[in-house]
């Protein structure tokens, strides 16, 4: 099943397979967001602040229209 990241609940699982905004791709890509990641939400900020993850194995804060751009295949 695929799903925006920013749909994914908190203690999710997925394999980046895709984005959505070339322009945002680019900088996700720079901060080590590629295809084929493995993204953990650690935990989602309210009113949709932001989202805390976990990119194999790294530590990572993106904001909502980031996540929103990043398209996961789900894991479990």
């Amino acid at each position: 099943m695929k799903s925006p990241l920013s749909n994914i609940e908190a203690g999710s699982r997925g394999i980046v397979v895709q984005f959505m905004d070339n322009t945002i791709a680019g900088k996700l890509m720079t901060m080590g967001v590629l295809p084929g990641s493995e993204v953990k939400v650690i935990r989602k900020a309210p009113f949709k602040g932001g989202l805390y993850l976990k990119v194999d194995g790294s530590n990572m804060v993106l904001r909502e229209k980031e996540a929103e751009a990043i398209i996961l295949s789900m894991i479990d």
